[in-house]
Formats: C-alpha cells, structure tokens, sequence
C-alpha cells in the first residue's frame, strides 16, 4: 500500500493527475457536443465553397 502524501507536497504533475480523477464527471464532455453558432463566421466551410466552385468551371 502507498504511504498517504498530502496534497501540498506532491508534484505538479501528481497533483495534475489526482485532479483529473477527481474532475471525471462524464463519459462524454458535455462542452465538446455544443451546437454550432448558425451566425459564427466559418472560414473553412467558405474555403471549401470557393474550391467547389473552382472544380466545376
């Protein structure tokens, strides 16, 4: 059995990891599955439009 370290004395990386443990809430982040903003400006997507448009002339 590991000997008990308090929290203040582990690294920085330790602490990072007994963090992320403690943080587990879901199997799926919420944050990640958000809908897009319909009004955002979507650099990639007028790119893709513009190269489409090239092909097909």
């Amino acid at each position: 059995m590991k000997n008990f370290i308090p929290y203040n004395k582990l690294s920085p990386k330790q602490r990072r990891a007994v963090d992320k443990q403690s943080r587990v809430l879901w199997e799926i982040s919420p944050v990640t599955r958000r809908p897009e903003n319909p009004k955002a400006y979507h650099r990639a997507k007028l790119k893709q439009e513009v190269r489409e448009q090239a092909e097909s002339n």
